[in-house]
């Protein structure tokens, strides 16, 4: 057997051994409640008799003893009232006097007590005269709510449990990913080598200058593509760029490889933006945005591109006529995994939101949406100080 599964076999059994015990306590804690609830009983029956003892028309003139009184006294904390059997107010013990004061509140601990516990029976002479309704002690109160108590510490034990564990999962495909990413770079480098090369002996060949122009564009891309890779797990360096630039520069390349069915539109303030910025990875953003609406137009549509500025901020906002997203699904999309498609993993979004607010400390959201008439994606950076 695999160390992973040795691994999720004693996770399973440590899970079983837990539930076993806490339902073990569960249920000597309820066994527990139950007897002390009969012991209650037993002591307001036992008050009920002195009672009868006490006020026995019969043994007025006789010497009862000490025994009912102190069966009496004994009930400090149990709260009770005594009726007739038409339910009238006779006498109480462990409420407060003020609640007595008034019949609506009597009525309604009436109400309470005979919901908690089945009122007891004063009996004459074998006939009924007089009914004890009783409450729970404050001590049962108490030991009512230690099953939910701790069922409350478990539950936040567990999520602890699970969040830690789902940290340090994430942590390790975020591990794994790095990895993978850095070397896809590496091998991705060695055709890029030689590739430059072979160009280099196509000039000398005299092949048409516009052909060898649009190959070197392709390099130029894969190099891109590689530095990109080459950052993921790592901190990237920032340098005080222009933003309508490098969304220029990202916003050409794509349009030039796009098809002719969509109409691209690009409106820029006119000026230059300097934010603190990571050229490669901030196209990278714009690219997978880009193909996103792209893809809910399904090839053919209006994608438009517009940069604004604000005291403090740029906003970057993609707007295209797609099928739009459902108000419900604004945060799922940036979620790994989530995707729509047939094809793909659903990392697009999911990367593009790493690296506008975990390497630029920016903001990317849903703007807005409406299904079937479009998205408007919107990036918000700081602007550079000077």
């Amino acid at each position: 057997m695999s160390l992973t599964s040795n691994r999720s076999a004693l996770r399973w059994i440590l899970i079983l051994a837990s539930f076993i015990i806490i339902s073990l306590i569960l249920w000597n804690t309820y066994v527990f409640f139950q007897n002390f609830k009969g012991e209650e009983r037993t002591k307001m029956k036992n008050w009920s008799f002195s009672y009868t003892e006490i006020n026995d028309v019969d043994n007025l003139n006789e010497d009862i003893g000490e025994l009912p009184l102190k069966i009496m006294q004994s009930n400090t904390t149990t709260p009770m009232i005594l009726t007739d059997l038409n339910g009238n107010y006779i006498s109480h013990k462990n409420i407060p006097d003020e609640m007595v004061r008034d019949s609506l509140i009597i009525k309604k601990l009436i109400e309470k007590f005979r919901g908690e516990n089945t009122p007891i029976e004063v009996k004459y002479e074998g006939e009924i005269r007089n009914l004890v309704y009783y409450g729970n002690s404050p001590l049962l109160n108490k030991l009512k709510y230690y099953p939910l108590a701790l069922l409350l510490i478990i539950f936040l034990f567990g999520a602890v449990v699970y969040f830690f564990y789902r940290s340090s999962k994430i942590a390790t495909q975020n591990k794994l990913w790095s990895g993978m990413a850095k070397e896809t770079a590496h091998q991705i480098g060695t055709p890029l080598s030689s590739l430059v090369g072979w160009t280099e002996i196509l000039k000398s060949e005299q092949v048409d200058p516009s052909h060898i122009a649009e190959m070197e564009k392709d390099i130029n891309r894969l190099q891109m593509i590689t530095e990109r890779f080459s950052k993921i797990g790592s901190v990237p360096k920032l340098e005080r760029l222009d933003i309508v630039y490098a969304t220029r520069q990202a916003y050409d390349y794509l349009k030039s490889r796009s098809s002719k069915l969509i109409e691209f539109e690009f409106n820029e303030p006119g000026e230059v933006v300097y934010v603190q910025l990571n050229e490669q990875l901030f196209s990278w953003t714009i690219e997978n945005m880009v193909k996103n609406a792209i893809d809910a137009m399904r090839g053919k549509g209006k994608l438009s591109i517009s940069i604004e500025r604000s005291d403090k901020h740029v906003h970057i906002k993609v707007k295209d006529s797609g099928k739009g997203i459902p108000k419900n699904q604004y945060k799922s999309i940036f979620e790994p995994g989530y995707t729509t498609k047939k094809r793909g993993w659903g990392l697009g979004l999911s990367l593009s939101k790493r690296i506008i607010e975990d390497y630029h400390k920016g903001r990317i959201r849903v703007l807005n949406s409406e299904v079937n008439k479009g998205t408007t994606m919107q990036i918000s950076l700081d602007i550079a100080k000077v």
